[in-house]
């Protein structure tokens, strides 16, 4: 039985091409515990030929602890778990692939070979020459055979995209094709619960979406005769937390020396509309230049962060926002605070501040979710842009902003206002003069054939009175929960 919950297009794609007539490289990138190799074992479970998984190199500092030795020996262990009877380890990445080529020509029976290499990154150790190695591998056997089906991972997607995708040496457009995994949506969420026998309600998933931002390996710690608050605690405030170090692994996993990268994390963290280029030189203290621009690169690849061009301004500089909702918890929950209580979620669970991250966080899923929005609206097939407006109030003018904006093709711009509340969302008369100001505001930025839409984004849809007629479009979080 298929036990994959969603990515009903990823698991498609992939039997097509396991029944191509040709050889294909495809190579599959996402987030470090999205799911990429679950994903891979249990589409092809009994018909991989052979799979090899590297070894992280790194400590939670982001040293490099293991080499090239170490790396080599793991992979004659894989070797001889699918049939290599030899007894002598590789001492080089080019002896190594060549004990694969001879495994693989063994096996062949004429039927499709699939060979999954695993955190591919992981094993380009400094001064070992795999890449080389692997280059000889690719290009002088594996892509000459038409049986042939090879699948590469590695959560450590900047290198991958460098080294593979985008190198113009020997792997130079070698990839048939690319699968960029993403977090699951709301409703795979959904799906992925009840798959695990957890019962619950589509309010605290969007709670749960908050913590763990759609990623399945953080989700699969929830307990079902746990409330959404008792997990919160169990997974992370309690003595033992099944989450503790997570943050540190995580990065120190996917980057040698993270210290840079979580300089920029850290200050994409503290404000929710992000930071352009240059306030992140000034801030952060990394110089200008191209290793700024590939630290950029590769968290925006690794799916950390989000470039995204401001509102209603095309000259303006592009924005860095940070949109992993794990990482935005943690930085909320553990950097900005010391908290020493077991139980401090349950015990804080209607407090102002726990309420007022809320209404931070809902936003954030929201924006992940502009998609699901736009189908809600009826017009999910209408090319848009999403972004955020903002800006300042002056003494003689009042000021504004939107955390959601989409600027459609078809001349309509939909003002997202987002509330996350535990009832129905009532606009009052001062509410319905601040967003009178804004839809204003955002007016004078349109061109005579754009129209401003405000729509309201909430939990469970909007109270009528005689101020909800500047609501035009109404989005519930039942609206969210599609595919």
């Amino acid at each position: 039985m298929n036990r994959v919950i969603g990515r009903k297009k990823e698991v498609k794609e992939l039997e097509r091409l396991y029944h191509s007539p040709k050889a294909e490289c495809v190579v599959i990138t996402g987030r470090r515990r999205v799911g990429k190799t679950y994903l891979v074992r249990e589409v092809f479970k009994d018909r991989l030929t052979f799979h090899h998984t590297g070894l992280s190199p790194y400590d939670e500092e982001g040293q490099e602890k293991i080499g090239l030795k170490e790396q080599l020996q793991q992979f004659f262990f894989s070797l001889k778990r699918f049939g290599h009877r030899g007894r002598k380890c590789p001492t080089s990445w080019l002896e190594a692939f060549f004990m694969l080529t001879q495994l693989l020509e063994k096996l062949d029976n004429g039927d499709r070979q699939v060979v999954f290499i695993d955190e591919l990154p992981w094993m380009d150790t400094r001064n070992s020459h795999f890449l080389q190695a692997f280059e000889g591998f690719v290009n002088g056997w594996a892509l000459g055979r038409s049986n042939m089906m090879l699948i590469l991972c590695g959560s450590a997607t900047s290198w991958v995209e460098d080294n593979f995708i985008h190198n113009k040496k020997g792997l130079y457009n070698r990839q048939t094709d690319i699968i960029r995994l993403s977090p699951f949506t709301l409703k795979e969420c959904e799906d992925y619960y009840e798959y695990l026998g957890v019962g619950m309600s589509r309010f605290d998933i969007i709670e749960g979406y908050m913590v763990f931002g759609g990623i399945p390996y953080y989700m699969g710690f929830v307990s079902p005769d746990m409330s959404m608050a008792q997990n919160i605690d169990n997974m992370f405030f309690s003595a033992n937390a099944k989450l503790n170090g997570e943050f540190d692994r995580l990065f120190g996993s996917l980057f040698a020396n993270p210290e840079k990268y979580l300089k920029i994390i850290r200050l994409l963290g503290t404000r929710h509309s992000g930071f352009t280029r240059d306030e992140i030189i000034k801030e952060t203290g990394i110089p200008s230049g191209r290793e700024l621009t590939q630290t950029l690169r590769s968290l925006e690849v690794s799916c950390f962060i989000k470039r995204y061009q401001p509102f209603g301004d095309g000259k303006s500089e592009c924005r860095y926002k940070l949109t992993d909702n794990y990482v935005l918890f943690h930085l909320n929950f553990f950097e900005r605070q010391h908290i020493t209580d077991d139980s401090f979620w349950q015990h804080s669970v209607n407090a102002p501040s726990i309420n007022t991250w809320r209404g931070l966080a809902f936003e954030e899923v929201c924006f992940c979710h502009s998609q699901q929005i736009k189908n809600a609206l009826g017009v999910g097939n209408v090319i848009s842009t999403e972004s955020t407006w903002r800006v300042q109030g002056t003494e003689e003018k009042r000021g504004g902003q939107m955390d959601l904006i989409i600027s459609r093709n078809d001349n309509v711009v939909n003002l997202c206002e987002m509330k996350y509340l535990s009832g129905m969302f009532a606009v009052d008369k001062d509410y319905d003069l601040k967003l009178r100001n804004r839809i204003g505001l955002v007016q004078g930025l349109l061109n005579r054939k754009q129209r401003v839409n405000m729509t309201l984004v909430t939990t469970f849809g909007l109270e009528y009175n005689k101020y909800s007629s500047i609501i035009q479009n109404i989005v519930t979080i039942d609206d969210m929960f599609d595919y």
